[in-house]
């Protein structure tokens, strides 16, 4: 089996395991914030080509297919959101409970969370179509009572 063979939740899981003591180690060493800046631009890399991969698989950078990618992760219980807006140019949610956070902070690691997972979306979005913009204000992970996705074409 494979890293890639288990659900996005376990894989982040995993990931957690070995990166937070790698990061907390680089903490020590050169401090937080030069430590999460180096960990958030490697994972921000990954991310990028992640969502360029979707997107060449999918043979679409439409709006309406990032749109179904993030559906999916809620349709496999990973997020629960409420939609706000959606339309052929804008694709408006609230997170409302995120298991991600949940995870992190059961197996202790939360105070990364941001750096292990929201950091992703920004690049995720920019490697799927760079026209497509983002905006969140606000996460979960960071102690806010929901995220506020906004997607945005045009």
């Amino acid at each position: 089996m494979e890293l890639k063979d288990l659900d996005l939740l376990e894989q982040r899981k995993i990931e957690a395991a070995i990166a937070a003591p790698i990061i907390q180690g680089y903490i020590e060493t050169m401090g937080r914030s030069k430590a999460l800046s180096i960990a958030m631009d490697s994972i921000e890399k990954l991310s990028r080509e992640r969502g360029r991969k979707a997107a060449e698989e999918l043979g679409s950078q439409s709006l309406q297919d990032l749109a179904g990618i993030m559906k999916s992760w809620s349709s496999r219980g990973l997020l629960e959101e409420e939609i706000i807006e959606e339309t052929e140019t804008t694709y408006y949610f609230n997170v409302t409970r995120c298991r991600f956070a949940e995870a992190y902070e059961t197996i202790g690691v939360k105070e990364f969370g941001y750096c292990l997972s929201c950091c992703r979306d920004q690049p995720f979005v920019h490697g799927f179509n760079p026209k497509i913009q983002f905006k969140r204000t606000r996460t979960i992970m960071e102690g806010a009572s929901l995220c506020d996705f906004r997607f945005s074409l045009g």
